[in-house]
């Protein structure tokens, strides 16, 4: 049963942001002044003294405070929104007044988020978009207060139309479980982040000129070490830092995680320790769910859930990351259950057996990944005779350690390799670094392309993408049986792709 339509009211005129943001803009200037201040201090000294350059650094900084304040105290000023019966508008500048207008039936987002100091204020940033592209979809109001922020996340969100049935009430789909985090060690982030914090280390030292010092006493504690040992012993303490900064901002990002389904057909996440962020989705907008498994979490049996749905432009993808991911990694047979029920099935459609493709795929993906392995070996091998043995010594290595690895990923690539329909849904998968269970539904399929490699032609295969409003914007079945793969297609959306296909005998 729906729940009533919020209905416009006079009082929803134009409203002003809330005045503490001035606040906000003056303590977060402050405190970039703050971070920038010791290393400025620090090259001035040499130049104006220690107290010259103490002087120089605190007026400047407090220039700056002053012109991000009055230039915030303007923004405030000049910044109005109202919530109409039918649209959304935003009016702002001072010089080159600006107004913006979303029609409220073209709204899919109203997305909440809030750093530390928001919270503290009890504020919120309000993001509400159309999911189109470019930047003119989307409305920001920085900040607001929650209730407010809460208030027309509601108002805007609430259809007339009557909410999708089936199975999985409205209520909590899935919560918290500490257990979790067992996974975040194991993405591919925990080893980005090692780098990084060995990279930033290199970077602090030299602002405050003792990178010479910090390298020179590196040395000294690797003084009676092998050069082989030491490079391991560094690449180990980079992957502990790597790992212990995957664990926080693991933390960081889903705590207080919550998955629910409200009344009138929204899902909402909301997540975050620091920066809490609350994300909705419209049921009637949902297409369909990705169970992605990246290596690492895929070898302790583990995926995450990303949503495929209409209503989410690639800007804000880009822009706010795990935008669309509805579950982080957790178990298998979990991610499995949650889908089912974000999609309101009795069995998942990420579970459902798929079919196998020809031998002549893996033959396929064996040439490409020894082909793509060798060639490094070949171009070192190359320039080693022609400038110095060393190189030489690094193609044997390469040699040694790449063909292998790329025959283990060709089969395990290979073996992931699977399509099939399940109900209203097809499903495909691809990937091994990144394996990816995609279940589009099929109603939202709006067209399908069919490439051919010259050497997919020769072993009879073909790659089939289903092409669609929503997520990824496109879905392929990779080097699929070219017949079973036309009729596969045929199949999941029939009428599409029937005008195109050649038949002979009766067969396609």
């Amino acid at each position: 049963m729906s729940t009533p339509r919020i209905p416009y009211s006079p009082e929803d005129d134009w409203r002003r942001l809330d005045p503490r943001t001035v606040w906000v803009t003056v303590l977060v200037v402050a405190g970039v002044v703050a971070g920038a201040a010791l290393p400025a201090t620090l090259g001035l000294s040499g130049r104006l003294g220690l107290l010259g350059a103490v002087l120089a650094v605190a007026g400047a900084g407090v220039l700056v405070i002053g012109a991000a304040a009055g230039a915030d105290r303007v923004r405030w000023h000049r910044t109005r929104y109202r919530v109409g019966e039918e649209r959304v508008d935003l009016r702002t500048g001072l010089l080159l007044v600006k107004r913006r207008s979303l029609a409220r039936g073209r709204i899919r987002t109203v997305d909440l988020t809030a750093n530390p100091l928001l919270r503290l204020l009890g504020l919120v940033t309000v993001r509400i978009g159309t999911g189109e592209q470019g930047g003119d979809s989307t409305l920001e109001l920085d900040p607001v207060t929650r209730a407010e922020g809460e208030r027309l996340r509601r108002l805007l969100l609430e259809r007339t139309a009557t909410p999708p049935t089936g199975l999985h009430h409205d209520g909590e789909l899935a919560t918290l479980d500490l257990r979790w985090i067992r996974y975040a060690p194991f993405s591919f982030g925990a080893p980005v982040l090692g780098g990084a914090a060995a990279g930033a280390v290199m970077q602090v030292s030299d602002w405050a000129g003792v990178q010479a010092e910090v390298i020179a006493w590196i040395g000294d504690r690797f003084r009676d070490t092998t050069l082989l040992r030491m490079i391991v012993i560094l690449v180990l303490a980079a992957l502990l830092a790597g790992v212990v900064g995957a664990l926080g901002l693991w933390i960081e990002m889903w705590w207080n995680y919550r998955l629910e389904r409200e009344p009138g057909g929204t899902v909402r996440v909301r997540r975050g320790l620091f920066t809490s962020r609350s994300i909705s989705v419209e049921e009637a907008r949902l297409r369909g769910v990705d169970l992605v498994e990246p290596l690492g979490v895929r070898l302790l049996g583990a995926a995450r859930l990303d949503a495929i749905t209409t209503g989410l432009a690639k800007d804000d993808e880009s822009k706010y990351a795990d935008h669309d991911t509805v579950l982080p990694a957790v178990p298998r047979p979990l991610a499995d259950s949650v889908a089912a029920a974000v999609l309101r099935e009795e069995n998942t459609p990420t579970g459902v057996p798929l079919t196998r493709h020809l031998r002549a795929a893996r033959g396929l993906r064996l040439r490409r990944s020894l082909a793509t392995a060798l060639a490094p070996v070949l171009i070192l091998t190359v320039l080693g005779a022609l400038l110095t043995p060393v190189l030489l010594w690094i193609a044997l290595g390469c040699a040694v350690v790449f063909p292998p690895l790329a025959v283990a990923l060709a089969l395990d690539a290979y073996r992931a390799l699977g399509h099939g329909l399940s109900g209203r849904y097809l499903v495909t998968r691809s990937g091994t670094l990144r394996r990816s269970t995609a279940a589009l539904e099929r109603a939202g399929v709006i067209g399908w392309t069919v490439k051919q490699s010259y050497f997919q032609r020769r072993a009879g295969l073909v790659s089939i993408t289903a092409t669609t409003a929503a997520g990824g914007g496109a879905y392929t079945a990779y080097d699929t049986d070219a017949a079973e793969g036309l009729t596969f297609a045929a199949e999941a959306v029939p009428g599409l792709l029937e005008p195109f296909l050649e038949r002979s005998g009766g067969t396609t």
